[in-house]
């Protein structure tokens, strides 16, 4: 009775560790790796935010027929981010609408913080690229009140 009492702990045990097993397996898709990135964002896990792009990152901003180079490489983001967080502690954005397409995803992101004159508020539209499930490119485009 004792081996079949452990077999059967086995066996539970063995269900019970192996949906968890596949689901760390599982790739997350490029939409999700956009929400969880803005998530990390939100809580100011830089590392988090790392971790979901490549190393060559390259943080893009549009302006008409202009694209500028804001940040390249993991290093040069990790400062940015830190230079932001610490200019804007109140910083928080929001995807309103996402579009997906086979390696790209399209976002209007909101942002909202708090200004010296109160609360302020924008919205960009946002072009993730990605390469090997990492966000290789990341293209932003001028903001709107």
């Amino acid at each position: 009775m004792h081996t079949r009492t452990c077999l059967i702990l086995l066996a539970l045990l063995h269900l019970s560790v192996t949906p968890k097993s596949f689901a760390a397996d599982t790739p997350k898709s490029n939409e999700q790796r956009v929400r969880d990135y803005v998530s990390a964002y939100n809580k100011r896990d830089v590392d988090a935010m790392l971790s979901m792009v490549a190393e060559d990152i390259q943080w893009l901003n549009v302006l008409g027929d202009k694209i500028t180079v804001e940040t390249q490489g993991k290093p040069k983001l990790r400062e940015s981010l830190a230079a932001n967080f610490k200019s804007t502690p109140s910083a928080k954005s929001e995807l309103q609408w996402v579009q997906v397409t086979a390696s790209r995803v399209a976002a209007l992101e909101r942002a909202t913080w708090q200004g010296k004159s109160g609360p302020k508020s924008q919205a960009s539209l946002s072009i993730y690229e990605f390469r090997a499930g990492l966000i290789s490119r990341v293209y932003y485009y001028p903001a709107e009140k």
